[in-house]
C-alpha cells in the first residue's frame, strides 16, 4: 500500500553558516539540526506506513442487488396538450335596440334558455301590430273577392252574366290572396324581430363578462356581447409527431384502437387530474410546419366541492395548458428494474449484472417506460439475473463485489398512475 511522504521545510544554508561562525552556539545548532534530521526521517517512515485517508480496506465492496423480474406495468406516453370547450357561443344582437335589462352575473354558469339580455320591445311590438292590421285588411278584402267571384260565376251559368266579369273577379280574388300571403309573411318577420329583443342562452355553460351595459344601443354590427363556454365535458387536444402516431397505432390498433387507451391529464401545478378521458378523434391532416397530427379526447369536468358567491367551481378551463398522458387500459408484463440501477454514458444506458462468481459485469440495456422509481427494460437483460441497485458508485466492470438483497423497490406504476 502506497503512503504519502510529507515534505519538511529546508533550513537555509546561510543561516547555518552564520551560527557556525559563532563558535559553541553554532555547534549546538548543528547538533540540533542533526537531531531534527533524524526525527524527520522517522516521521517520514511513519507516514509511509500509514494508509491514505478514505482508502477502503481490502475486500470486495458491498452492494445491494435485485432480481430482474417481469411485472405488470402500464404503458404511457406524455404530450403537451390544451383543454378546449366542446361548445362555445359568441352571443350577438340580431336587431338594433336599446338594452333594457342585463339578466346575468359575469362569470356564473347559465342554463339553456336563461334570459341574458332584454332589449326594448315597444317599437317592434308596434310594428307587429301594424303588420297584423294590414294582413287582416287583406283577408277581409279576399273574403269579399271570393263572394264576388262566386256571384259572377253563378250569373254566367244562367246566361245573365258575362265571361269578362268572371275573369275580372277571378283576377281580383287571386291578387288579394297573394296580398294576404305577403301580409302574413310581414307579420311573421315582425314577430321574429320582436322575439330577437329577448336574448337567451343557447347552451349550458359558463358566461363571461358582458361587453355592453344597461341603456346602450346594440345592433348586429356591435360584435360579441358576451361569450358562453360549455363546461362538461371538455375536449383535450394534443399534437403528436407522425412517427409517434404510427408507433401508437402499431401498439394499440390490434388491442382495440381507441378503446385500448385512456387519457390522463396532469394539471399545470403538477397534480394529476382525477377523472380519466377517452380518445375519440384523430385529425385528417398533418401540420406541414411541425409534422404533427392533432389527437383529441373527451374528458369530464364535474363541479368541485368548492362553493363561492358565484356558484361552484370546476377544475378544467378552456384553453388551459396541460400534460396529457396516453395510457394503455390493460397493463402489460415487462422486465422491470429499480431506476437506481440504470447508469448512462455516451455509448448507452447500462447496468451492472452480478454473475455466478460475484463479479460485476456491464450490460447495455434498452429502456421502455420509466418512473423515478422503476424502469422497464426492453432488451439487454434476462429474467432472474441480479442487477446492482445500491452502491453502484463502488462497482467496476469485472471486479468482484459482495452482494446482498437491496431495499425493496416501490410499487411498479407508469407515469400518471
Amino acid at each position: 500500500m502506497q503512503g504519502k511522504i510529507a515534505c519538511l521545510p529546508a533550513i537555509p544554508v546561510a543561516w547555518l553558516r552564520h551560527l557556525a561562525a559563532r563558535g559553541n552556539t553554532g555547534t549546538s545548532v548543528l547538533n540540533f539540526s542533526s537531531n531534527l534530521l533524524r526525527s524527520s526521517i522517522g516521521l517520514v517512515l511513519l507516514i509511509a506506513a500509514t494508509p491514505s485517508f478514505g482508502q477502503a480496506p481490502g475486500g470486495a465492496p458491498s452492494v445491494g442487488v435485485e432480481k430482474v423480474e417481469k411485472k405488470p406495468i402500464t404503458e404511457s406516453t406524455e404530450f403537451i396538450g390544451r383543454i378546449e370547450a366542446i361548445n362555445r357561443v359568441a352571443v350577438v344582437a340580431r336587431v338594433t335596440a336599446f338594452v333594457d335589462k342585463v339578466n346575468f352575473v359575469d362569470g356564473t354558469e347559465v342554463k339553456k334558455g336563461d334570459l341574458l339580455y332584454q332589449l326594448e320591445r315597444g317599437p317592434f311590438q308596434a310594428d307587429l301590430d301594424a303588420k297584423k292590421a294590414v294582413a287582416d285588411q287583406f283577408e277581409a278584402q279576399l273574403v269579399n273577392a271570393n263572394v264576388a267571384l262566386e256571384r259572377s260565376q253563378a250569373l254566367l251559368k244562367s246566361n245573365a252574366g258575362a265571361q269578362a266579369t268572371v275573369d275580372a273577379a277571378l283576377a281580383t280574388q287571386k291578387a288579394l290572396a297573394a296580398q294576404v300571403l305577403g301580409a302574413k309573411a310581414s307579420v311573421a318577420q315582425s314577430q321574429i324581430n320582436l322575439d330577437y329583443t329577448t336574448i337567451a342562452s343557447p347552451i349550458d355553460g359558463k358566461i363571461g363578462r358582458t361587453a355592453i351595459t344597461l341603456g346602450n344601443v346594440v345592433s348586429p354590427s356591435s360584435g360579441t356581447l358576451v361569450t358562453i363556454i360549455g363546461q362538461d365535458p371538455m375536449y383535450v387536444t394534443f399534437p403528436v409527431s407522425v412517427r409517434t402516431q404510427m408507433d401508437l397505432r402499431k401498439q394499440y390498433a390490434a388491442k382495440g384502437g381507441f378503446d385500448a387507451v385512456k387519457i390522463r391529464v396532469k394539471l399545470p401545478n403538477g397534480e394529476l387530474y382525477g377523472s380519466p378521458g377517452k380518445l375519440d378523434f384523430i385529425d385528417n391532416t398533418v401540420q406541414a410546419s411541425t409534422d404533427t397530427i392533432i389527437l383529441r379526447g373527451t374528458i369530464p369536468n364535474p363541479l368541485l366541492k368548492i362553493q363561492t358567491s358565484r356558484g361552484n367551481l370546476r377544475e378544467l378551463s378552456d384553453n388551459e395548458f396541460v400534460t396529457v398522458s396516453l395510457e394503455g387500459v390493460t397493463p402489460v408484463e415487462m422486465l422491470v428494474v429499480a431506476r437506481s440501477a440504470i447508469l448512462m454514458d455516451q455509448q448507452s444506458d447500462y447496468v451492472y449484472v452480478v454473475d455466478a462468481q460475484n463479479k460485476a459485469q456491464r450490460r447495455s440495456v434498452k429502456l421502455g417506460q420509466s418512473t423515478p422509481a422503476v424502469a422497464a427494460v426492453l432488451s439487454g437483460l434476462q429474467p432472474g439475473e441480479m442487477v446492482v441497485t445500491e452502491g453502484v458508485q463502488r462497482v467496476k466492470a469485472g471486479a468482484p463485489v459482495s452482494p446482498s438483497p437491496a431495499t425493496p423497490t416501490p410499487a411498479t406504476t407508469a407515469p400518471g398512475q
